[in-house]
């Protein structure tokens, strides 16, 4: 690896987006953001909406900025999984993409969940319950707006959009594919029961691809806009930005569980197969595809959604946030907790009033201060990590001996600290870009730059800092919380 190669990654997350570039060679692995932008979500007649073409412009500057003097090898895009954009038969766009937290499936999701049944749906796609998914947004589209429905030709997931919009070309990555509810995870292939069974035309749904493989070449008019040499090659990454973030992993040992901590946080293992047991069922746990044919089985929690929104209520940026935590850390332990996967939680508004209402409705103090309320947040986020991550390990029948948490919760050290507690067992907290690394390192592998996970992870650990954080061995206070939120009575 003497030769340094560069790689353009267009890192989409569901608050935020970057376009980073990559340099592999000689052993080293650098990063550095080109460009940041942010992603607001449109509220138009009543739903909510992403504004793509905002976000396309911005990936063009940011691809601009990448290429100014710089020779790119390839070009990868990742994003957040499930919302999709549908194109008509001359490839236009059929209105805005509808983002997952609006509320149009709130009453579709329960209805085709009882209809088909929740086992046979487990059975087929392996994936946990989520009232947002692809395949529910399908059913409330395939009700409210048929006419959209019978007018598309193309159903593109975000990411898939985007390359589209750069090669013209169509296709869906499995990894994101995974996520929809309408691949088979035993047969990785499309079920066109499923789609049907929702009210789409199966052909609507793009051929898979996988991850390293060509999709194309940057088209010349977005070439001379961006400055990419004509011919750049767009690469399909792993373009679920989940399962980027598990290849940037820098775990050097086999008992390794994750925590992809954003906007959402992503708990769970890498297996060499599905578990869809009645057990796994019954627990929602999910199973999405990973690099090579693994599968990511975990379970989605809410996340540090539940601090943003904190903060957008108060009136508060990031820069509070220090001080916010310092708060947290000296507020008392386990005063008031809630279930970090309650629906109530789920949409955007006034989260501190939504908590005291929990808090209220099971019997607990609401906090005070806001240093409290951080710290019940915090406490409760770790909590949900200590359950998922146990569960899976005893779910799955494998050791867990140590978490990495990625992204950019790793710069939340007290929610790393309270999950290395809440486990017992040691958090090595970081590369916080580990989405963008893992986008990055899959182009260097179809670029021959990296053999295999294993060599790409330990070019992660021996080139990113990261800070571990040892449990403080404080078992029977969590054990105990756990039991309380276990329980559904907090309080």
């Amino acid at each position: 690896m003497s030769e340094q190669h560069s790689f353009a990654a267009v890192d989409l997350g569901a608050s935020s987006g970057r376009v980073v570039v990559g340099r592999i060679g000689g052993d080293k692995l650098t990063l550095d953001v080109a460009h940041r932008f942010a992603n607001e979500p449109l509220p138009l007649g009543g739903g909510l909406n992403w504004n793509m073409p905002a976000l396309y412009a911005e990936i063009l500057r940011g691809l601009g900025q990448v290429a100014d003097g710089r020779e790119i090898t390839s070009v990868g895009v990742d994003s957040w999984a499930i919302d999709y954009g549908l194109l008509d038969e001359n490839g236009g766009m059929l209105g805005l993409p509808h983002h997952h937290r609006d509320p149009r499936t709130d009453a579709v999701a329960p209805a085709v969940t009882k209809r088909l049944g929740f086992a046979e749906l487990y059975s087929v796609n392996g994936l946990q319950y989520l009232p947002f998914t692809t395949l529910f947004q399908l059913a409330a589209a395939s009700s409210a707006a048929p006419q959209t429905l019978s007018a598309a030709r193309r159903l593109l997931l975000i990411p898939d959009l985007v390359c589209y919009w750069l090669t013209g070309e169509v296709g869906a990555e499995a990894t994101n594919a995974s996520t929809t509810g309408l691949l088979d995870a035993t047969a990785h292939t499309w079920s066109p029961r499923l789609a049907a069974e929702v009210g789409i035309d199966p052909g609507i749904l793009p051929p898979l691809r996988w991850p390293g493989q060509r999709i194309g070449a940057v088209l010349p008019d977005f070439a001379g806009q961006t400055g990419a040499a004509a011919g750049t090659a767009v690469t399909a990454v792993a373009s679920h930005d989940t399962a980027s973030a598990v290849i940037g992993v820098p775990a050097t040992r086999p008992d390794f569980g994750y925590i992809s901590c954003g906007t959402w946080s992503l708990a769970g293992l890498e297996l060499a197969a599905p578990v869809l047991t009645p057990a796994a069922r019954s627990a929602n746990f999910t199973n999405e595809l990973g690099l090579d044919g693994t599968t990511r089985f975990l379970r989605n929690i809410m996340g540090l959604w539940l601090l943003q929104e904190t903060l957008r209520t108060w009136g508060l940026d990031a820069d509070a946030l220090p001080d916010l935590l310092a708060a947290a850390a000296e507020a008392e332990a386990f005063t008031a907790l809630v279930d970090a996967s309650d629906q109530r939680f789920l949409e955007p508004g006034d989260m501190p009033a939504r908590i005291a209402a929990y808090c209220r409705e099971t019997g607990q103090p609401v906090p005070e201060s806001r240093g409290a309320l951080v710290r019940c947040v915090l406490e409760s986020l770790a909590l949900a990590h200590r359950t998922t991550l146990r569960r899976a390990a005893e779910l799955s029948g494998r050791d867990l001996g140590i978490v990495h948490l990625v992204g950019g919760g790793a710069h939340n050290t007290l929610l790393c600290q309270l999950t290395a507690d809440a486990l017992g067992l040691p958090v090595v907290a970081g590369p916080t870009e580990a989405t963008a690394i893992g986008n990055v390192l899959v182009q260097a592998r179809a670029a021959g730059l990296v053999r295999d996970r294993a060599q790409m992870r330990a070019l992660v650990a021996a080139t990113q800092p990261t800070r571990r954080y040892e449990p403080r061995g404080n078992e029977a206070a969590w054990r105990a919380a756990a039991d309380r939120i276990g329980a559904g009575h907090p309080g």
